[in-house]
């Protein structure tokens, strides 16, 4: 989650022991989880203002463990333990108290957090007698409530005059922070802004990690450069791809050199998790994310014949719906029509299956690879572009033609943003799914004739398993 927007989690995983003890988990709803600790840790006979103050930090504090990954992110699989030594009181299968429990109903999705920051506050605290600490004292909440203080009153005495209290979050699903698919060369996306500014953050305590200039989501050569270091810093395989183990290593590490977890935290501003691209996609929308899902679902309808093909028009139509509908269905997805996570990973699984399989003769023009080409790369893929915009270049002398180097240099560049003025796309210069198609289509056209299909030749299909 640490990407993202908190939200309150269903459900909560609670280890029922130290850490690395065999306890057994359990996964509870996460309100029963509040109203377990707080009927564990404090008692029903307390001013109400003092019961609403502590029920916030224990709030926040488990939110806190579910937004950092704090135990996940290092291989553990539980959200949170059941014991004070680390975490919070739980005691597996006990009774609530009717009062906590009311208080709990109405509190349970409202979380402590800094101002201006993002993530929720981690709300240390300890009961203030046989323990102290530097967080909110559960003894003294009483003789604050005693003495007239409000529950956000109390919180800003233990935590400072800084705190917001975040109201009626909302509820999901927990989602894995990892993106469900390796981050590597010319990948592209929200996730890979994300990776980009956790190393760049990381780079400040780990001076010999190359900063990233450019956190723009595009994953380059100097974001392979810096996954390498960090690679080979944390003593992991030095291969500059992003899989699920170096995700989660550097999102503890981020989180530790920030202190997220901690009373002091450094905290997540808005601007370290914005989202640059669009992502979840249904009817109704119109983006250039829009257009990259119809070219995936173009090509893939292309080869498989249960998948219903759709033009690239960068609106998201009832034919786009249908359209993914049928792609879900084949692939064994909820046919809902609106693209999240798991449908966006199996198109891009089932798109890059076809680009790596499918015989050049089956083609007019090269698919495109899955990954984007910018100013510095070099490739067959950059060759190839190359190729195609210097024959559109006789037809439309606005774009200048360049040499097959195979390297993306300035040159390159200035043809192909001059290619995306003419032909209606940003022009950034940039060579991305849409951009290919175009570029690959108007090439198709030129070299083979308008009735010649770019993605495919008549016959060649595949056949869902």
């Amino acid at each position: 989650m640490l990407s993202g927007t908190p939200y309150i989690p269903e459900t909560i995983t609670v280890h029922l022991g130290t850490p690395d003890s065999d306890a057994p988990n359990v996964t509870v709803p996460f309100s029963s989880y509040v109203k377990n600790v707080a009927s564990s840790e404090i008692f029903p006979t307390w001013p109400e203002n003092a019961l609403r103050a502590n029920i916030y930090a224990i709030t926040s504090f488990a939110l806190n463990r579910i937004y950092t990954e704090w135990y996940r992110s290092r291989g553990y699989d539980f959200d949170i333990t059941a014991t004070t030594q680390y975490d919070q009181k739980f005691i597996n299968g006990r009774e609530y108290f009717q009062n906590i429990s009311y208080l709990v109903d109405e509190l349970f999705n409202d979380y402590v957090r800094r101002q201006g920051k993002v993530e929720p506050l981690f709300t240390a605290f300890c009961n203030g007698t046989t323990v102290t600490c530097e967080g909110l004292s559960q003894w003294g909440t009483v003789d604050l409530a005693n003495r007239g203080l409000t529950p956000y009153e109390i919180l800003q005495y233990y935590y400072g005059d800084d705190i917001d209290i975040v109201k009626n979050a909302p509820v999901r699903t927990t989602m894995p922070s990892y993106p469900g698919i390796e981050l590597k060369f010319g990948s592209a996306g929200n996730d890979v802004r994300s990776l980009q500014i956790y190393l760049n953050r990381i780079s400040g305590n780990y001076p010999a990690i190359p900063k990233i200039p450019a956190a723009d989501g595009i994953f380059d050569a100097a974001t392979e450069a810096a996954v390498r270091k960090f690679q080979e810093i944390f003593g992991l395989a030095v291969t500059g791809i992003v899989n699920e183990s170096t995700w989660y290593r550097i999102t503890y590490i981020y989180t530790s050199v920030k202190r997220i977890a901690e009373l002091d935290s450094e905290g997540v501003r808005y601007e370290e998790i914005e989202k640059r691209y669009t992502e979840d996609l249904k009817i109704g929308m119109q983006s250039i994310e829009v257009s990259m899902l119809q070219y995936y679902l173009a090509v893939i309808g292309a080869y498989y014949a249960a998948v219903e093909p759709v033009e690239i028009t960068g609106y998201f139509g009832e034919k786009t719906e249908r359209s993914v509908k049928s792609f879900q269905r084949v692939f064994g997805l909820p046919q809902t029509g609106e693209v999240d996570r798991a449908t966006r990973n199996d198109l891009y699984r089932a798109y890059q299956g076809i680009a790596e399989s499918v015989p050049p003769k089956y083609t007019a023009v090269a698919l495109y690879p899955g990954t984007v080409l910018r100013e510095g790369d070099q490739s067959e893929y950059v060759k190839l572009i190359q190729e195609y915009l210097t024959l559109i270049s006789a037809t439309y002398q606005d774009i200048p033609a360049v040499n097959n180097t195979g390297y993306f240099g300035p040159v390159t560049r200035q043809s192909v943003t001059a290619f995306q003025r003419q032909f209606g796309i940003n022009p950034t210069g940039v060579v991305g799914a849409v951009t290919w198609d175009r570029i690959a289509g108007v090439y198709s056209d030129l070299k083979y004739g308008f009735d010649k299909r770019p993605y495919q030749s008549p016959g060649y299909t595949i056949e869902a398993e």
